[in-house]
């Protein structure tokens, strides 16, 4: 779950990491009079969950009402990247002597976290990273020691942080790391962290990724979720209790038609994907999203399932594929014969049924239903699209 820079401040701010002081505003009255609040000159920051706010003229500088006025009256509305800006953060202007990136994120490669540290820090650290990734250092966190006093110093001598700094980065890496561990992070990070030209440090950014699995042990923070700003149909997954993702290319205005795809276990779920996307290549058909009802799957979270799929309305024909192992075929025809007698099916649906009580799943949908399901994986993967291609 993503949360917003002002949000991600407010968190550092409890950990003692020192920020600008700032407001957050929803209409352009709001704006004016946060900018009052704070003190001119400010700045007026997008907050929407993607990068590049900056480039996309989603931060603007006001040094008086009236350019806080027409900040807002810009940046409130705006789409960036898709997403419309409902709310900026306002905050008071910090002369910049230096501006550096500290991060920490999971490195799923080697199974542990990773503290990043440049000293070239700011809009274009994507930039640095790619062309000159010497400036920037990655120190492996052992899960048993975690990051350690030497570990940190080490880190940003290397990577070449002025020394004035040295002390009160060390102090933000710290806490960094103390709010990385106490809220179940996949990423917390500053971006800038400035050196002031007053000899201050503080975190002129915040950006804080929390893993949605430990969300249970969050409330405070579960609530932080803006459904507005997600894709509605990843929403509805969520209440359902779907593990769901939405493809890119089914989003797509004028994209081709696509399979709606669903599974049990993410293994076999990406494993159809790849089938459907290689079988439905010649076709210009693909696969619409990931769908994994997990193992054990009752009928009712099989109907949930088929239900949620086929209201995309660029799904053209559903592949339901199941490898019964604790998962039960029998529950599964159940909830198929549930889904579609309540939904009045319009487009072709694909099963492929083996496993844990296939026979009496086959007998089920024989008996009640006109599906023949295929125990065949790359059969049943062509029969979907060749369905889906002559509709």
């Amino acid at each position: 779950m993503k949360i917003h820079e002002y949000q991600g401040k407010q968190i550092f701010a409890r950990y003692g990491v020192p920020i600008p002081k700032g407001q957050v505003a929803a209409t352009v009255d709001e704006v004016v009079a946060a900018a009052e609040a704070v003190g001119y000159p400010c700045v007026v920051k997008a907050q929407v969950h993607v990068g590049g706010r900056g480039k996309a003229g989603g931060v603007k500088l006001a040094a008086d009402a009236a350019a806080a006025r027409g900040a807002g009256e810009a940046i409130l509305g705006m789409d960036i990247k898709g997403l419309t800006v409902q709310q900026v953060l306002v905050e008071e202007a910090i002369g910049i002597a230096a501006e550096y990136y500290l991060g920490i994120t999971l490195d799923r490669a080697n199974q542990r976290n990773v503290l990043i540290v440049s000293a070239a820090g700011g809009i274009d650290i994507e930039e640095v990273a790619a062309k000159t990734p010497e400036k920037v250092l990655r120190v492996p966190i052992d899960p048993a020691f975690g990051l350690l006093p030497h570990q940190i110093t080490a880190a940003l001598y290397a990577a070449g942080i002025d020394a004035a700094a040295i002390r009160e980065a060390t102090r933000f890496i710290k806490l960094l790391d103390q709010a990385y561990r106490d809220i179940d992070a996949s990423l917390a990070e500053i971006n800038p962290l400035v050196l002031t030209t007053d000899g201050r440090v503080v975190a002129a950014d915040a950006k804080i990724n929390i893993d949605d699995n430990a969300l249970f042990r969050h409330k405070e923070l579960a609530a932080l979720s803006e459904d507005a700003l997600t894709d509605p149909l990843e929403i509805e997954a969520h209440r359902r209790g779907l593990q769901f993702v939405r493809l890119e290319a089914a989003n797509l205005a004028g994209a081709a038609p696509a399979v709606g795809v669903i599974g049990n276990g993410a293994g076999l779920v990406m494993g159809t994907l790849d089938e459907v996307t290689r079988v439905g290549a010649p076709h210009g058909i693909g696969p619409a999203n990931f769908l994994d009802i997990g193992g054990g799957a009752r009928a009712e979270v099989v109907r949930n399932a088929l239900e949620l799929v086929v209201s995309n309305p660029d799904v053209r024909g559903v592949f339901i594929n199941i490898f019964g192992g604790i998962t039960r075929c029998d529950e599964v025809a159940k909830g198929i014969l549930e889904a579609t007698g309540a939904l009045d099916l319009q487009v072709p649906l694909v099963i492929r049924l083996t496993g844990t009580n296939e026979d009496e799943g086959r007998r089920i949908l024989a008996e009640q239903s006109s599906y023949q399901p295929y125990t065949d994986f790359g059969a049943a993967a062509a029969k979907i699209v060749e369905l889906v291609a002559a509709a």
